[in-house]
Order: structure tokens, then C-alpha cells, then sequence
């Protein structure tokens, strides 16, 4: 007698499988760069489903309904069957410490000043980024105003081009 294969339900994906899927979910307004490298994704909880909680870069960031909704739709491709919970949360502030060193090179080749490792100091009133282009430090603040809250234009002087960077958090 031949026995009816038994329908097994599918296996649910681990953490470090939904971390590797979302390091492919780039960031909507700099998509050099992932959500991951960034630092935006703060926890990932793997049960019955799948939680993950985001940390917004800036508490009015335009982008958290398009981030929300990429996240939801690689996570469904990766368990389909699965119960996906993406969260925002302000458990912790984001801040441009948790960019990896990976992103940092990503925002680099991408013409986006990445902010310096060590942050700004308190009392440093216009801070000399590096140029993304060039590497020269002969730049200048052109608007502490970007295009979003959490970015500022700066232009270098020595190759003459304008870039993004964030602003010191």
C-alpha cells in the first residue's frame, strides 16, 4: 500500500534569513544604499510570523509608508505563508552612528557625503565634510536644508560639485 505524501507546512525562515532579505530592500530616497546598511532595521522576531522593527531616520520622514510596504513585500516572497508584522518604532533614536562601514562606502560611491564616524562635536558650528567625489575637505554648507529633513547640501570647492550629506545627529 502506497501511502498519500503528508503536506507539510512551509518552514519558516530564520532571523539571519530575514536580515539577508531585507539587506536587499533599499532605502526609497537613497537606493545606494540598504535599510540595512543604513540602520533602520532595529529588531526582527521570527515565531508564529515575522516582526520587524524599524527605526525612522527622522520622526517626519516622507519615506516610512514606502519602506514599510517594500519591507512587507520581500518578507511575503521570502514566507509566503507567513504573518509579516513591520513596526516603526522610537524605541531608540536613529542617528548616522548606525550607518555600517559598508554603507558608508555605498553612500561614498554614490555621491552622498557619509557623515564622519565620530559624529560632530557640540560646539563645531559648520562642520567640513568630505567631499564624496574628490576626498578634498574644502567644501562649504550650501543649504542645512535638503531635500529631506535628515540630509543637507554642501558643495566642494576644489572639483567644484555639489553633494548631499546627512546632517551630524
Amino acid at each position: 500500500m502506497v501511502s498519500a505524501p503528508v503536506a507539510r507546512a512551509p518552514a519558516m525562515p530564520t532571523v539571519d534569513d530575514v536580515w539577508a532579505a531585507l539587506a536587499g530592500v533599499p532605502d526609497p530616497e537613497i537606493p545606494a544604499i540598504s535599510i540595512v546598511d543604513l540602520g533602520v532595521v532595529h529588531h526582527v522576531t521570527v515565531g508564529a510570523g515575522i516582526a520587524v522593527e524599524l527605526l525612522p531616520t527622522f520622526v517626519g520622514c516622507p519615506a516610512l509608508d514606502v519602506i514599510r510596504d517594500a519591507v512587507r513585500a520581500r518578507l511575503a516572497a521570502l514566507a509566503p505563508d507567513a504573518v509579516v508584522d513591520v513596526r516603526f518604532t522610537f524605541a531608540e533614536p536613529w542617528t548616522s552612528h548606525r550607518i555600517t562601514p559598508a554603507g558608508r562606502e555605498q553612500l561614498r560611491r554614490s555621491g552622498f557625503a557619509p557623515p564622519a564616524p565620530g559624529g560632530a562635536a557640540l560646539v563645531q558650528l559648520m562642520p567640513r565634510v568630505a567631499c564624496p567625489y574628490c576626498g578634498s575637505r574644502h567644501t562649504r554648507l550650501e543649504n542645512a536644508f535638503g531635500p529631506t529633513l535628515c540630509r543637507a547640501t554642501h558643495y566642494c570647492t576644489d572639483c567644484r560639485q555639489p553633494f548631499e550629506a546627512f546632517k551630524p545627529v
